[in-house]
């Protein structure tokens, strides 16, 4: 039988833990230091992109288009207004009928007188009635009947004169009135080559122009009535009636104001800094919000020649100036019908770039 040893001979032994539980406790101690490096990793790259990356900067412009503001070349009385706001009208419609009764007055005074004017010309161009000229021939052939009788009364008288037997004073009446005869004479023969003729050729001249007169009076006349209904230039959209019927109107006063809406560009104003190496067939997309943020590619079309005005920015800290501001035209490549003047567009500036 074994004799049990003594405690201080006797050693206890700890049990050592498993290689696995080991493993988990490692694990489990680095997973927070890992989360927090990786987050810290993140941050750093984040702050990073956000400062080193581009800073957008967001130009805004604004749809227009080309406004019509029709005006009348004449005054009277707004008679119809055929079209409303809003409603699409093509090309020769009338906008405004115009009631001016003294010009429709005045017109038909203007073919009467051409109707006068033109009886003229043809009694001119017809010549002398042939009455008239028979009336002439009588008067010469009595002027002429009258000179043979005066011929004979002088010569009677000439011979009693000169046998004695008349007085001198009797010779000098018979001398006058043989003068007399004769002056008759030629004036009734000038008369009756004048029937015989006719008009002279400025006297025809004169009827003509007469005619031409009367009838550039009814011309113009005729433009102001034409004047009375205002017609559309082009096919567009009625955006405002500036008057109504019954209203009295003078030339020059816009009755109907129109929008083209087949020629929509967007407008920009741009800083000089910004329009460098900008030119005209340049592309680039911009937003319209209106649209749902639709990208619509334009077409540069028109930079301004000169600034119109300034706007302030600080360039420096010290020697601050303004910048002048150009105005720009871009027109849409592609037709598109929902754009409408006063819609905004937006694009990044630098990403255009």
């Amino acid at each position: 039988m074994d004799t049990p040893t003594s405690g201080d001979d006797i050693q206890i032994t700890p049990h050592a833990p498993p290689d696995g539980q080991d493993k988990d406790v490692r694990a489990a101690t680095r997973a927070p230091s890992i989360i927090v490096g990786v987050v810290a990793a993140i941050v750093v790259a984040l702050s990073l992109f956000y400062l080193l990356r581009p800073v957008p900067l967001l130009v805004q412009g604004e749809a227009d288009a080309t406004r019509l503001d029709i005006a009348a070349r004449v005054d009277g009385r707004v008679k119809e207004i055929p079209v409303n706001r809003g409603q699409n009208v093509p090309a020769g419609a009338v906008l405004v009928q115009i009631d001016n009764p003294e010009t429709l007055a005045k017109h038909e005074q203007m073919k009467a007188a051409m109707a006068v004017a033109e009886a003229q010309l043809a009694n001119v161009l017809v010549g002398t009635r042939a009455e008239v000229i028979a009336a002439r021939k009588a008067e010469l052939e009595r002027a002429q009947a009258a000179l043979v009788l005066a011929q004979k009364t002088f010569d009677r008288t000439n011979t009693l004169t000169g046998q004695g037997n008349a007085p001198q004073s009797r010779l000098d009446q018979m001398t006058d009135a043989l003068h007399e005869s004769e002056r008759a004479v030629d004036q009734a023969k000038s008369a009756y080559d004048q029937a015989v003729n006719g008009y002279t050729k400025e006297e025809r001249a004169i009827a003509r122009t007469n005619v031409e007169k009367a009838n550039a009076d009814i011309q113009s006349v005729q433009s102001i009535i034409d004047q009375l209904q205002v017609y559309a230039p082009v096919a567009s959209q009625v955006y405002q009636r500036n008057v109504e019927p019954g209203e009295y109107v003078s030339p020059g006063v816009p009755l109907v104001t129109l929008i083209d809406l087949a020629d929509v560009w967007i407008h920009f104003d741009l800083r000089e800094d910004l329009v460098k190496g900008l030119k005209v067939g340049d592309r680039f997309d911009v937003r319209i919000p209106a649209l749902a943020d639709r990208r619509v590619t334009v077409e540069v079309k028109l930079v301004a020649t000169k600034g119109e005005y300034a706007s302030w920015r600080a360039t420096r800290a010290t020697g601050d100036f303004d910048l002048r501001t150009f105005s720009i035209r871009a027109y849409p490549v592609q037709p598109v019908p929902e754009l409408r003047p006063g819609m905004s567009a937006y694009l990044d500036w630098r990403s255009r770039q």
